[in-house]
């Protein structure tokens, strides 16, 4: 049996993190591609809808299975009725009452873009295929490429203080003072929400040493965390009340934190395509099951992209669902590359194309339109997003 990289004693695991940390980035000259048209939302005013019952299961593992059609889908279906509904949303507030927002999009420019050549990914390009006859749940591909974030010299640093746990089960990231992304379906199961969302809580984890324990004693133990309640959470309509399939394309979500925080948060990107991410990696921390209590690193390349999901073969287990994917974005204004979220880890999906198997971890991928709608959701108005 292989070590676990991710158990390493202290001093390797250091080692170690540092070593890929310094290879995740690319040496290469950045590549310019054109800007992407970032579109305008334009709400009305929300709705009333009847209270959430909270019946629904959390349901951590989440497993879907698409084929070619379905895999084309957001290409086909870029018409303006089609999306706009797609991209109204619920609100849920802390008392359990709830409002729906439609929107429109501000003119039919903001529809190039959406699907356009800038921001349509290439074909498939024929990854690891899996026999048809041995189906298996695969979140773990060959030796678990996971590391354990111990010690103050990364749980409280940037990108690793980003993570947060969801009172569900799950992870989040941090994208602004006071809002937290991550999976719908860890709040909401496409019909209901979550028992789990009426008293909603995010938790920041917290050092042992912070809490009296002694520097010497502090790796030894788990970090704790320190729990703050969610005021509203936003989830899109396309989400909702969708075929998995579909709606696996629309599965995120926005909480909004009672009080502020003060940590450092990440910014938020349009998907580039893979080839103009540094080394073609992406990255994200999560709260992997079974490493109960750890914050868990991992990155690797980007197998392929649908307009709408990254498809990657990066270590992961339930819970880690919600975890900020980001990668490193060639920023044109600083003239460097910089740390931002692309996606959100939603789960596992087979992709059945031409007959085989393939089989995938997945994320969701922000499009232009997707960005613009979680722009509002931090922001409250219609503001330019072009800096975010």
């Amino acid at each position: 049996m292989m070590p676990n990289p991710g158990l390493a004693p202290p001093s390797t695991s250091v080692l170690l993190l540092s070593l890929l940390l310094h290879l995740s980035l690319s040496s290469r000259a950045p590549h310019h591609p054109q800007p992407v048209h970032l579109p305008s939302l334009v709400p009305h005013a929300p709705l009333p809808l009847s209270r959430s019952h909270f019946s629904a299961q959390t349901q951590l593992d989440l497993t879907t299975h698409c084929n070619s059609s379905c895999y084309h889908r957001g290409e086909q279906e870029s018409g303006r009725d089609h999306l706009t509904e797609q991209l109204a949303f619920e609100t849920l507030y802390a008392d359990g009452s709830r409002t729906l927002t439609t929107v429109d999009v501000e003119d039919e420019d903001d529809f190039e873009g959406v699907v356009g050549p800038a921001a349509r990914p290439p074909p498939l390009r024929g990854p690891r295929i899996a026999s048809r006859h041995k189906r298996r749940k695969r979140q773990i591909y060959g030796a678990d490429g996971r590391f354990n974030i111990r010690g103050d010299h990364f749980l409280l640093d940037y990108p690793f203080s980003t993570a947060v746990r969801i009172s569900t089960g799950c992870t989040g990231v941090l994208v602004s003072q006071r809002h937290v992304l991550t999976a719908a379906h860890c709040v909401h199961d496409g019909k209901d929400y979550v028992k789990g969302a009426r008293k909603l809580r995010v938790g920041f984890l917290t050092p042992p040493y912070i809490n009296g324990t002694k520097p010497d004693q502090a790796l030894a133990k788990k970090p704790l965390v320190r729990w703050v309640r969610v005021k509203r959470t936003r989830v899109p309509k396309g989400w909702i009340q969708g075929p998995q399939e579909v709606s696996m394309d629309f599965d995120y979500a926005l909480l909004e934190l009672r009080w502020p925080h003060r940590r450092p948060f990440m910014r938020l990107s349009v998907a580039p395509s893979a080839d103009d991410l540094a080394g073609k990696r992406i990255h994200f921390s999560g709260f992997d099951s079974d490493r109960s209590g750890e914050l868990v690193y991992r990155f690797c390349p980007v197998e392929d992209e649908s307009n709408d999901l990254i498809y990657q073969h990066c270590d992961a287990r339930p819970g880690a669902s919600g975890s900020g994917v980001y990668g490193r974005v060639w920023d044109t204004a600083l003239e460097r590359w910089e740390r931002k979220v692309i996606g959100v880890f939603s789960g596992h999906q087979w992709l059945e194309i031409n007959g085989e198997n393939r089989d995938y971890n997945v994320a969701v991928r922000f499009t232009p339109l997707k960005f613009a709608q979680i722009c509002y959701w931090v922001h409250g108005t219609r503001v330019d997003c072009s800096q975010e």
